[in-house]
């Protein structure tokens, strides 16, 4: 199914987990070094890791994301989402490496009124969303094979996502407050890694918006978890500022698919489609 040799860089997330199980399955050559022993910042350490590893497509999913801890953590937001992808490229440059790396919607400020694509102006709203812009600018600017997917709202195997928080709520709540002016779209892990792959077998290069199709607030999210699961829960509409956070969040930033969709010749999953098929394998 694939030529390439993978090394999965954050691997313990719950993106690097869907990698793991969905290589593993097809019997697809890779390494996935444990956290503890592949810190990124580290660019001797990764060095060795990389030559150790022999891969041809590394794929980073390794990424500070704790939005609001980084207006007050800025230095360690930069260094893991900008400097250790600075030092990144310079391996794989070096060693003919392809370098897929994964940012973020909260690159735009949420104010365009419509779905956001790969030419639009960004704008980040905190430090988080600007450390993520430097760091995929920066492989952009320098890496000399790379793809950068910007995805959102992902949801997968692990803790670090809306849909495990929204059923540990609701294990305490009947009644549930969620965001009804927070919009974006929901990206299941599952369909980041078939994309991936596909575009990385065609040996696709640039910037591409990588989520699921469609949009929805949390709120709308949310009412779906809910249903799907059969849950006896009342669900109030409520504006994101009901919940004070340390960092300023955009309100509106779906991106379109529509760009790699067509260099791929595929159709993304609804996101619906694709919160129900993870939610039914629980």
């Amino acid at each position: 199914m694939s030529r390439h040799t993978f090394l999965i860089l954050g691997a313990e997330g719950q993106l690097g987990k869907a990698f793991k199980r969905f290589l593993a399955s097809y019997d697809i050559a890779f390494s996935a070094p444990q956290e503890k022993n592949c810190d990124i910042t580290d660019a001797y350490n990764l060095e060795k890791i990389v030559k150790r590893a022999s891969p041809t497509v590394i794929i980073n999913c390794a990424a500070y994301n704790a939005v609001d801890d980084a207006e007050e953590e800025k230095e360690l937001a930069y260094m893991i989402n900008y400097t250790a992808i600075e030092n990144l490229i310079e391996i794989c440059n070096l060693h003919q490496i392809k370098l897929i790396h994964y940012s973020t919607d909260y690159v735009f400020d949420g104010t365009k009124g419509n779905l956001y694509t790969e030419e639009d102006e960004t704008a980040p709203l905190n430090v988080y969303g600007q450390s993520k812009l430097a760091g995929e600018r920066i492989v952009v600017e320098k890496a000399h094979d790379f793809i950068v997917f910007r995805t959102s709202w992902v949801f997968g195997d692990g803790a670090q996502n809306f849909i495990y928080k929204l059923r540990q709520w609701a294990k305490r709540n009947k009644v549930l407050k969620i965001s009804c002016d927070e919009v974006s779209v929901p990206t299941f892990v599952d369909d980041i890694v078939h994309v991936t792959l596909k575009a990385t077998n065609k040996n696709l290069g640039g910037l591409f918006h990588l989520t699921n199709t469609g949009y929805a607030s949390r709120y709308e999210w949310a009412r779906h978890v809910i249903n799907t699961l059969d849950m006896d829960h009342t669900i109030i509409p409520v504006p994101m500022n009901t919940f004070p956070c340390k960092a300023r969040r955009p309100l509106f930033v779906p991106m379109s698919n529509e760009s790699l969709s067509k260099e791929l010749g595929i159709d993304i999953p609804h996101w619906k489609n694709s919160v129900k098929q993870y939610l039914l394998a629980l």
